[in-house]
């Protein structure tokens, strides 16, 4: 009986031998550290072919610095309702550019720390980005904070120690409602992302605003109640078009008691009420004014322009990365700080009779 024995994967020593040079020559014709000549970099080169030597193991230089070369990135939910959001993949992509110096893969988790074997707890990883802090994602935390490696928030409090990614949430929210104020509205309804883990589909109660785990959520509907402290407010299951219909039909069902506009905590949440409002026959701006948060391109607004606060999300996920690269190169992390844009559109004018 004969086995047949796995060929031996050819080293850079293998290809400095057949291409006649020194194993530090060959090296530097890979890692492009310094110059070589051109003869010899094409003669390591063709060698290198001819042994299917396709450059050094990353792994091997993974383990001599210490470092998997991975940053994970933990989202609360499923991934793929999270990439459904421009606001989540425009702060990746700004996330990857924060990180572009440390030419670092990134690793997609979920925020479930469970038990010790679970992939936060063991992932190899250099250091995590946690974008918000809910209940759960705090539990995520000191799953990460216990492995001692870097950890950046966005838009969460993740307590002392940690930088954040910050962003005025309350301020710009509460310049979207103080422009319907000043248009004259003051019959208007609120709509909520989620305000815990549960993503209920119900009416916002003071009650479940004091338990609420989710920053974002609370810290953007007291914005709006510095403005409009009684209007009546139902929380979304998530940031989706769809939702925005679900809960834009609930708000807008009773003709008698139908507000004259709508402020939805997110733009995907406010074009979902305007297909709910058109459903009905109702034109915007004109039977119903309706606002945003994020200032996102999204479809299916014909000639309309929402009117919104546009949020710099790219800018977010660079400034993370960036402090991970900072605590990598064993400085501090630092909190940052950053500011909406107010836009005034056309889905937004004065109520009817005004």
């Amino acid at each position: 009986m004969s086995t047949q024995e796995t060929p031996r994967r050819a080293t850079i020593a293998d290809v400095a031998r057949a291409a006649g040079v020194a194993t530090s020559t060959a090296s530097v014709v890979f890692s492009g550290k310094a110059k070589v000549a051109a003869a010899t970099r094409e003669r390591v080169l063709a060698a290198a072919a001819q042994l299917g030597y396709a450059g050094p193991d990353p792994r091997a230089a993974s383990l001599r610095r210490g470092r998997s070369g991975i940053v994970a990135v933990v989202l609360e939910g499923h991934l793929r309702a999270a990439f459904l959001d421009p606001v989540t993949t425009a702060m990746m992509d700004g996330l990857t550019d924060g990180l572009a110096e440390l030419s670092a893969g990134i690793l997609l988790l979920r925020d479930e720390p469970g038990e010790e074997g679970s992939a936060l707890a063991n992932a190899p990883v250099d250091a995590f980005v946690l974008i918000g802090c809910s209940g759960r994602t705090r539990a995520s935390l000191e799953v990460v904070r216990g492995r001692g490696l870097p950890v950046v928030v966005i838009e969460g409090d993740a307590g002392d120690g940690i930088p954040r990614i910050t962003l005025d949430n309350t301020e710009a929210s509460a310049d979207v409602a103080r422009h319907l104020y000043d248009l004259g509205h003051r019959d208007v309804a609120l709509v909520t992302l989620p305000l815990d883990t549960e993503r209920e589909r119900v009416a916002v109660t003071p009650d479940r605003v004091a338990t609420a785990t989710v920053d974002v959520t609370v810290d953007r509907l007291a914005g709006l109640r510095e403005v409009f402290p009684h209007a009546p407010a139902i929380s979304a299951s998530g940031s989706l078009i769809d939702e925005g219909v679900l809960v834009g039909r609930m708000l807008l069902a009773d003709a008698a008691a139908r507000p004259t506009a709508v402020i939805a905590q997110s733009d995907l949440l406010a074009v979902g009420v305007i297909r709910a409002a058109e459903e009905l026959g109702l034109r915007v701006p004109e039977d119903l004014s309706v606002a945003g948060f994020d200032g996102i391109a999204v479809d299916g607004l014909a000639d309309l322009t929402l009117t919104t606060s546009v949020q710099p999300a790219v800018d977010k996920g660079r400034a993370a990365g960036e402090q991970v690269a900072r605590m990598l190169r064993g400085e501090p992390g630092i909190t940052q700080h950053l500011t909406c844009r107010f836009r005034a559109g056309t889905t937004t004018a004065a109520p009817a009779g005004r």
